[in-house]
């Protein structure tokens, strides 16, 4: 990946701007870099540096500014900010945290699954596969939202799943912009969707958020659940993804009913997997960089698909 992130993303944005005037005929899509200094209020030359990477920690209120001319959003400004100070974060393996797993299970009625920071499943209940089958420890749900094409069936509007899910991956990697793993996830997406391809050089961000999704289930139909991200504590960007229908709806409890409902001990890494699920409750795929608590009898092979996140 490029390491002049804050110059691209100027780039990328600026592109995206459309003029408030006519300027006569245009070159370029978007803001020319004189329109972009002029209304931020800075040198043209030294937006030509912030561009080309030879200034990368612009201040607070060049930022500001920028932002304002940019017309980002809460989100995009956090990006930014980010990108001109990068964060120090954790980039090692990651392990679920304890007594997750138990309270997944517990929730028999809601669909329930822990994603990582890099967009790995690390633990689904048995109605979150049920749900989608791509809920499936072991699977990256990224990689799986554009290369597995199955997945296209189970979204209603699948467009709006892959920019979603694109700008929260961006998210991820602003967040975190030394992991190598989300990096290489990153190249080979580009490499293998053009759809992937389009939407990242957008430079879109948001982060996963409540909202309400649409989904279609070959034996259920068409029907909307809400979304609900609960961030866990003492962990590096772990979120549990729980869906809840409305009041009315007894979607869930039909989805309960059927064969793919019952079921427990759905935590089973699948093989090449950089998921780290705990020893004594899930096992860990040939290959993967798993790391399993202490007293782990043995690793095995799993399989499934993987999702939205």
């Amino acid at each position: 990946m490029d390491d002049n992130r804050l110059g691209e993303y100027l780039k990328a944005r600026r592109g995206l701007i459309r003029p408030d005037a006519p300027a006569g005929r245009r070159r370029v899509p978007g803001l020319r870099r004189p329109e972009l200094a002029a209304a931020a209020g800075i040198s043209e030359q030294y937006l030509v540096r912030l561009e080309q990477g030879r200034d990368r920690h612009p201040s607070e209120q060049v930022l500001a500014a920028l932002g304002r001319a940019l017309r980002l959003d809460g989100d995009a400004l956090a990006h930014l900010r980010r990108l001109a100070a990068p964060p120090s974060v954790a980039t090692g393996p990651e392990t679920l945290a304890d007594g997750v797993a138990e309270l997944l299970d517990a929730w028999a009625g809601v669909p329930a699954y822990v994603r990582g920071r890099r967009f790995d499943v690390l633990a689904a209940n048995a109605l979150a596969r049920a749900l989608v089958p791509a809920h499936r420890p072991g699977r990256n749900l990224v990689r799986d939202v554009f290369r597995d094409p199955s997945m296209r069936a189970f979204y209603a509007d699948w467009p709006a799943v892959a920019r979603s899910t694109v700008s929260a991956l961006r998210d991820a990697v602003g967040a975190a912009p030394g992991d190598a793993v989300l990096a290489a996830l990153v190249s080979e997406l580009l490499a293998a969707s053009p759809e992937f391809g389009e939407l990242w050089a957008r430079h879109d961000v948001q982060p996963t958020r409540d909202e309400q999704k649409l989904f279609r289930h070959p034996s259920i139909g068409t029907f909307p659940l809400y979304r609900h991200v609960l961030h866990i504590a003492g962990t590096d960007g772990q979120v549990i993804i729980a869906y809840r229908a409305g009041p009315e709806s007894d979607v869930l409890a039909r989805l309960a009913s059927g064969p793919a409902g019952a079921g427990s001990d759905t935590r089973l890494a699948a093989p090449g997997s950089d998921v780290h699920p705990r020893a004594d409750t899930r096992l860990a795929g040939p290959g993967s960089d798993v790391h399993p608590r202490a007293g782990a009898p043995f690793a095995g092979p799993g399989s499934g698909l993987a999702g939205l996140p």
